[in-house]
């Protein structure tokens, strides 16, 4: 999978690091996504496919179960 490739937050593998280019859908749900530190510019790690899926970002582990409410977009990082 190339880099500069946008896609959504679910199509990434369990062990992959990516950094949220947009997150989309609710207001509601897009601002408590951001206080729980999943915003643009954020990098996470997908650690289990969903739904729900698990996520590590900010210092924390989050359960994102699937919901018609937001979209997160993410772009892969390149492997170290």
């Amino acid at each position: 999978m190339s880099v500069d490739t946008l896609l959504p937050l679910e199509l990434l593998c369990p062990g992959d690091w990516a950094e949220v280019r947009d997150v989309a859908g609710e207001p509601g749900w897009v601002a408590r996504l951001a206080e729980l530190g999943v915003r643009v510019g954020c990098r996470l790690q997908l650690l289990q496919t969903g739904p729900p899926c698990l996520i590590f970002c900010a210092g924390a582990r989050l359960c994102l179960r699937g919901s018609d409410d937001f979209q997160v977009f993410v772009q892969p990082l390149a492997e170290s």
